[in-house]
């Protein structure tokens, strides 16, 4: 999508071939949206480059400590098994490719003290700024975060490459390392970037966000449940993410895509140029769930491979350990109180950022809000609170709430609400409620997710018998900096924490 730095590139390639790296911090399970960078490293092997490839682990303790220490190891085998069946899954040779951790060299003398060399030149301003897009932005930041981009950018020297490769949302740390690596005599690189693809909720494909993202493991029935529900809708090309996949990923790996479709609506069509595709979409041609069938085709065919090598028992053994299911909580021992049902976890709730479009009072309850919530998807949710004694409707219209979404639909006075716009109320009388606030910028549909527990399909409905949200709802509390919790576990979105205004220490519902 962009070059820095391109005389520098055209001058080195007159000379000989050119030397780059692509880096990933070993955090979150890879994401199909990975198949971009893949496609694209297959690229430069066929042009000649040497290719390294960086296991950035120590950039994943970090970035918020996203990978805990004791499983950095192991997250760092898991990338190197999945990443190099990905690799194989499009053809590309390893032989060809170098793979380095990050621990293998950062840890040294030398690193180490161009680390503190780089730290007396840097001011936080540049550094927080560097990080803005990669590095995970929270209310309270640690010292590590400011430390991310001066590491990513001594990568580039101690790895003796040319050129850096990466997403778009590396540009903020790639022109930082082009101003400061020449304070430390250091040359100036060349950087090139991918576009990102947006997910399939329609913002950035994200490990932290469930429903925006198809892991490379994913079982058939998840990759057709995920499509199912991804927002697609007819004739509307902006912020597709099942339009974008097809754009970014499929295309350049196979130089075509496929529409399948019954003869009744004009068979299978072949498609050279995305453009064409994209236009027929536009024009109603091609329908939503042709689209989706046909992805869901294309992409279990690359997925293959690698659920087949993940298939064995060491790397099933690998994949448990590197990623441990916080549901599955120990049995307590006999004669304790096992504190938590194996299957009562809040990753079963489908908590999500939604707009408030419209607020009307309810025709027959004068205590009663009628409101239309924006969640992503084509329509917006109808939800009936009871706030109108607690929030002016004015204070409503147009904000950020955060809404449960996957509660069995039930009609209050008349009208079906299809959720729950969660609320801060305080302990004492008289009783004060304010809606929940999720972080400045998040986009409606956003998950919103307890953490520890990011993994995990929500319900796709919560049956009222079974009363989860009930029993996870009585730990739902806000702490003393007004910050939503379970179990003192914080609610949070990929831009940070859920809070309220002022209801310190008191409950949610």
């Amino acid at each position: 999508q962009e070059v820095l730095g391109e005389d520098k590139l055209m001058a080195i390639l007159k000379e000989r071939e050119l030397k780059i790296y692509w880096g990933t911090a070993t955090t979150g399970k890879p994401h199909v949206a990975y198949f971009v960078p893949m496609s694209k490293i297959a690229d430069f092997l066929k042009a000649g480059c040497e290719v390294t490839i960086l296991f950035a682990d120590l950039h994943a303790y970090l970035d918020n400590m996203k990978a805990p220490w004791e499983l950095l190891e192991l997250r760092t085998r898991y990338y190197e098994n999945v990443i190099k069946a990905m690799l194989e899954s499009i053809g590309v040779p390893l032989e060809k490719l170098k793979f380095v951790r990050g621990t293998d060299y950062q840890l040294s003398k030398e690193y180490t003290l161009d680390v503190y060399r780089l730290s007396s030149v840097v001011t936080q301003h540049d550094a927080k700024k560097a990080g803005a897009e990669v590095v995970k932005q929270v209310e309270h930041p640690l010292l590590s975060g400011l430390l991310y981009p001066g590491l990513q950018a001594l990568d580039e020297e101690y790895l003796k490459v040319d050129a850096q490769f990466g997403g778009v949302d590396q540009r903020k740390i790639f022109t930082f390392a082009e101003k400061y690596l020449p304070s430390l005599g250091y040359a100036k690189r060349v950087h090139l970037m991918n576009p990102m693809v947006p997910g399939l909720t329609g913002s950035k494909m994200s490990s932290s966000e469930e429903d925006s993202k198809i892991d490379l493991l994913d079982r058939k029935e998840d990759v057709k449940k995920k499509l199912k529900k991804a927002f697609c809708e007819p004739g509307n090309v902006e912020n597709n993410g099942v339009l974008s996949f097809i754009k970014h990923v499929l295309f350049p790996l196979k130089s075509e895509f496929v529409v399948l479709r019954e003869e009744k609506w004009g068979g299978n069509k072949t498609y050279t140029a995305y453009e064409a595709l994209e236009k027929d979409f536009a024009e109603q041609v091609v329908h939503p769930g042709d689209l989706k069938n046909s992805v869901e085709v294309a992409l279990n065919k690359l997925l293959d491979p690698i659920r087949e090598k993940f298939n064995s028992p060491e790397l099933k053994k690998l994949t448990d350990a590197a990623y441990p299911n916080p549901s599955k909580a120990k049995p307590a021992e006999k004669g304790t109180k096992n504190s938590e049902p194996e299957n009562v976890v809040p990753s079963r709730l489908d908590i999500r950022v939604g707009k408030v479009i419209s607020v009307e009072k309810h025709p027959d309850a004068d205590s009663l809000y009628v409101e239309k919530i924006d969640v992503g998807e084509p329509e917006p949710r109808t939800v009936v609170s009871g706030l109108v004694q607690f929030v002016p409707k004015e204070q409503l219209q147009d904000r950020l709430v955060v809404l449960l979404c996957n509660l069995k639909p039930q009609k209050m006075r008349g009208v079906e609400s299809q959720g729950m716009v969660l609320c801060a109320s305080s302990v004492g009388e008289p009783r004060q409620v304010e809606p929940l606030d999720p972080p400045a910028g998040c986009c409606a549909g956003e998950r919103v997710y307890v953490e520890g527990y990011e993994g995990g399909e929500p319900d796709d409905e919560l049956k009222p018998k079974k009363k989860v949200f009930e029993k996870l709802q009585a730990d739902f509390r806000v702490s003393e900096d007004c910050v939503a919790q379970w179990k003192q576990r914080n609610f949070l979105t990929k831009l940070g924490r859920v809070s309220c205004k002022s209801l310190k220490g008191g409950s949610i519902s």
